[in-house]
């Protein structure tokens, strides 16, 4: 993050930008991988998504392709996914079924997912399209804010062991 945002101060006051950590530029560039020097990898953060979302779906459903891109924003995940399904669903039935506690369906195109809108919000931000070429496809684009996801994912965290926390006297 404190690169990133080195980076994009002395882009805008025409310095030479660090590079100590992604070997590249990642300020106003998206990328697929960081330079050779860099000790982190997209790569690796692909790999790890994947083996979380593996473990997630176990065996309820089949794993989706995933790619990892470097984009750069400062706050929020942001992500497209690509659902197809047996048979035809009304993108309308499917957002309804998406909707829940921490998830809200953006109702119209103002409402869309950003990494500017979800800032400070707990839920994440989904809006639902049909694929334009296949009946059954339906199509995702989502937001979270990356620092509230996180922090409200150990408060759910702290909240469970708490339930589980042994009382008493413990040898």
């Amino acid at each position: 993050m404190d690169e990133l945002h080195e980076q994009t101060i002395n882009l805008l006051n025409f310095q030479t930008m660090p590079t100590s950590v992604f070997d590249v530029q990642v300020a106003f560039n998206m990328i697929d991988r960081y330079g050779p020097e860099s000790t982190h990898t997209v790569e690796a953060t692909e790999r790890r998504i994947c083996n979380h979302l593996r473990r997630l779906l176990g065996t309820h459903a089949a794993m989706p392709a995933v790619v990892l891109l470097q984009t750069p924003v400062f706050h929020a995940y942001t992500f497209s996914i690509y659902i197809e399904l047996d048979k035809s669903v009304s993108t309308g039935d499917f957002a309804q079924a998406l909707a829940g506690e921490h998830v809200q369906v953006a109702r119209t195109p103002e409402d869309s997912p950003s990494n500017v809108n979800v800032a400070g919000r707990d839920e994440i931000l989904v809006a639902v399209r049909a694929d334009a070429m296949h009946a059954n496809g339906i199509w995702l684009w989502a937001a979270v804010d990356n620092l509230r996801l996180a922090a409200l994912t150990a408060a759910d965290c702290a909240t469970a062991l708490a339930g589980v926390r042994p009382h008493g006297k413990v040898q």
